[in-house]
């Protein structure tokens, strides 16, 4: 398994590498893969539905919809698919809408990110200089 792995994690690489020097080919082959798999996911539960007795519970209109919310709300993803966690953050910390927030303001955060990097770095070099070994 761990072989199988590896394989496709080198391949993924090597695809990912070759592929951002054209990100709108890229983005149409990924557009494929995605409309592909969810193709196969859904003919494979019209399939189940149609052939199993669970799967015609499971796999019916109402079916599907407290299969996917239990399933999107066991894994945390509910909230994240359908209206991201940058707006529910943005929300608790009473922030403005991006399309609402002022150049300056931005080319501020913008300034506050390159300020945190730098100093991620820093430390990152201070934790290298102390722990040579783990480069």
């Amino acid at each position: 398994m761990q072989k199988i792995v590896n394989f496709f994690d080198i391949l993924e690489d090597r695809v990912r590498g070759a592929m951002s020097r054209t990100p709108i080919i890229y983005s149409f082959f990924g557009g494929i893969g995605v409309i592909l798999f969810w193709r196969g996911l859904w003919h494979t539960a019209d399939y189940l539905q149609s052939e199993t007795v669970l799967g015609s519970i499971f796999f019916s209109g109402p079916g599907s919809l407290l299969l996917g919310l239990c399933i999107l709300l066991m894994s945390g993803l509910f909230v994240s698919i359908f209206i991201g966690e940058s707006i529910v953050m943005s929300g608790m910390r009473h922030e403005e809408k991006i399309s609402k927030k002022t150049e300056t303001e931005l080319k501020e955060e913008e300034k506050d990110l390159h300020a945190i990097e730098q100093e991620i770095r820093h430390i990152e070099d201070d934790l290298h200089k102390i722990h040579p070994h783990l480069r």
